[in-house]
């Protein structure tokens, strides 16, 4: 590996680290955010998918979607179902692949969580230059879609040639 490609491999790891702690941080603040509301961040997302969703999805889609297991957004999906903020409804396309429906109290939950992330956000973003911030996001983006292309055995960058 050349300097530049070492340099750059350590430059990754560092701001995987940083993403990973960050995250973190992320997922305890939304989860105080939001805790009295009869939320987690995971909830929260979960409960976010399904209310932006331009139509019902099944759990599989809703997991894809997000970069998430289907087993955990499953658990997630029967929790929100057990505290009444979700339903289901039948799959035209797939007879055991359920829709998962927002309740009333689901909306009424998610428009609760949005009102406090948007001034959440604001105090966040304060003194943030908004072009660095779509930056970063973009860099991120780009790290994670690299990250989810990785099959078995591949290297990252394996399959360029092939774009």
């Amino acid at each position: 590996m050349k300097r530049s490609e070492h340099e750059a491999a350590d430059a990754a790891t560092a701001l995987v680290l940083e993403i990973f702690r960050s995250s973190g941080a992320l997922l305890a603040a939304g989860d105080r955010l939001v805790g009295d509301l009869g939320l987690t961040s995971a909830r929260w997302q979960v409960l976010g998918a399904v209310a932006l969703a331009a139509q019902p999805l099944p759990v599989a889609r809703i997991a894809r979607d997000m970069g998430m297991t289907r087993q955990g957004v499953q658990r997630t999906v029967n929790e929100l179902a057990k505290a009444g903020l979700v339903s289901f409804a039948d799959n035209p396309h797939h007879l055991r692949a359920r829709l998962v429906l927002l309740t009333p109290a689901g909306r009424d939950a998610y428009a609760a969580a949005a009102a406090r992330q948007a001034p959440w956000a604001a105090a966040l973003a304060r003194g943030l230059d908004p072009a660095a911030l779509e930056a970063a996001r973009a860099l991120v983006r780009t790290v994670g879609e690299r990250a989810g292309e990785r099959r078995s055995g591949e290297q990252p960058g394996d399959h360029d040639a092939d774009r």
